[in-house]
């Protein structure tokens, strides 16, 4: 499920270029990324992309890459729901799709696997440790991005690590403190994690950890649990 988010660099490669979000056209031929609950003009980083199945339902299009004319909804469950709710996608796509009331539910599900898939690669990679002892060494010593706990993780655990998070905010000066989410229920551990499942981890440095962190604010925000901010975590004050 994971996708790699298009380059802002003049001269994508091929693959990054296949990555690159469709452009919908609005009046005028104009680029048109819009809500269509809020109204509110977007970034594919903060928008939805919706199209219609060929069975009638709405399919939510994630990497961005399915044919056909798309929609997009705010990156919220609210936002979705209401758009369920007030039957909104008949009209921005222009079909008679009828979406699963469920639809909220299947973003989130997909948002959780494309998590977990990024997490095994930064894992190969080398950049997505687990256990107490190594998540600890690598806040401590400033590699860690964004730490995770499972959800049944003992409450003396989070707070060791807590500690930790806290201490290299404060004797490093660093803008924010390093994020600590809980993006998985325990059943979502065992079925997508499976023999790596963990207690407790954290997305390393590098190419694939940051993959990891991007995920798991997309799914945060989603949820409308913002994470605090990631820029100044790590980074001292200028």
């Amino acid at each position: 499920m994971a996708s790699q988010q298009p380059s802002d660099s003049a001269s994508p490669s091929p693959a990054e270029a296949a990555e690159r979000p469709p452009r919908e056209k609005g009046k005028g031929g104009q680029s048109d990324r819009t809500c269509i609950v809020t109204r509110e003009e977007g970034t594919p980083e903060t928008l939805i992309r919706f199209v219609a199945g060929p069975d009638g339902s709405v399919v939510p299009d994630l990497k961005r890459q399915l044919p056909g004319r798309g929609c997009w909804v705010s990156l919220s469950r609210q936002a979705v729901d209401k758009a369920v709710a007030k039957n909104l996608f008949a009209r921005a796509l222009k079909a008679g799709v009828k979406p699963d009331g469920e639809l909220g539910a299947l973003v989130d599900r997909l948002l959780v696997e494309q998590l977990a898939g990024m997490m095994h690669l930064a894992r190969k990679a080398g950049q997505f440790v687990t256990g107490s002892a190594k998540v600890d060494i690598a806040i401590r010593s400033g590699e860690a991005l964004m730490v995770f706990h499972a959800a049944q993780a003992a409450a003396d655990g989070v707070r060791k690590l807590d500690q930790a998070r806290k201490a290299w905010h404060l004797g490093m000066e660093t803008e924010a403190e390093i994020p600590a989410l809980r993006p998985f229920s325990e059943g979502e551990m065992d079925e997508l994690m499976s023999e790596n499942a963990f207690i407790h981890a954290c997305a390393l440095a590098g190419q694939a950890g940051e993959g990891v962190v991007k995920r798991a604010t997309l799914l945060e925000t989603y949820r409308g649990q913002m994470p605090r901010p990631q820029g100044g975590a790590g980074r001292t004050q200028q």
